[in-house]
């Protein structure tokens, strides 16, 4: 449910062509759904405009499905991030509409069309690191930001990232994925007024210790506009990046 949905719920009410009974029925579970092995929040949407997202890792693929399409059920866009070939297998059994994403590990269903809020650059420094920012980038473009991917812009060869300076110019904020010693954001940071979100990646030799040494190569910036998330989590990076991005479009 989220607030367009229940804006027609309520209009139909009005017009007498839902019941106040069916309505209550709908509105009962906005709170939240209690499934026995899962609480699933249908109010987010309402509450932070974007729903719950489903993190499959750790759970059965039958419980991936489950909790995937009973927020589906509400109609609204509905994602899956660390999703195994199994995990999709039982997700696209009770949603045949949803599309899996290997090289992301994600699944994506789209079942409203929203308005383009923003534009969001996704770099990323390697080829390596494309599946993290395509999680970063499918997650903007499902919540509603147009996206702009930029691969393989590494410091090793920065013509390559000067060379995409307008595109850089024109974003409102900007996902900058990196493995190895992590410089990157700090140098796109260097060249844009925007918010620079750095997405360390567990690319790297020994010494990279699994993106711990891109971490805080990215948490000791000198560029004031770059902040930080975990290690490989392109999706909250694409999701802040979409909050960021959609703030100079309130209504």
């Amino acid at each position: 449910m989220n607030k367009d949905a229940l804006l027609q719920l309520l209009a139909e009410v009005q017009r007498g062509m839902v019941s106040p009974e069916a309505a209550q029925q709908r509105l009962a579970q906005l709170p939240f759904e209690d499934t026995g092995f899962a609480k699933i929040d249908h109010h987010r949407s309402l509450r932070a405009g974007m729903p719950e997202v489903v993190f499959a890792a750790g759970k059965t693929p039958a419980q991936a499905a489950e909790i995937f399409s009973r927020i589906a059920k509400n109609g609204v866009n509905a994602l899956a991030t660390h999703v195994d070939e199994v995990a999709f297998t039982a997700i696209h059994a009770l949603c045949p509409a949803a599309e899996y994403h290997p090289l992301a590990r994600v699944v994506t269903l789209r079942q409203t069309q929203t308005e383009s809020r923003g534009h969001i650059a996704v770099v990323c420094a390697g080829t390596s690191d494309i599946p993290i920012a395509e999680e970063a980038a499918l997650t903007a473009e499902l919540f509603g930001s147009k996206v702009t991917r930029i691969h393989d812009v590494g410091v090793a060869g920065l013509h390559r990232l000067l060379a995409q300076s307008e595109i850089l110019k024109s974003a409102d904020v900007i996902v900058v994925c990196a493995g190895m010693e992590g410089a990157l954001p700090s140098v796109v940071g260097g060249l844009v007024a925007v918010p620079v979100i750095a997405v360390p990646t567990s690319v790297g030799y020994g010494a990279s210790f699994a993106g711990a040494a891109a971490l805080l190569g990215m948490l000791n910036s000198c560029s004031p506009n770059v902040t930080v998330v975990n290690i490989d989590n392109g999706f909250g990076a694409g999701y802040v990046a979409t909050l960021i991005a959609r703030a100079g479009f309130i209504d």
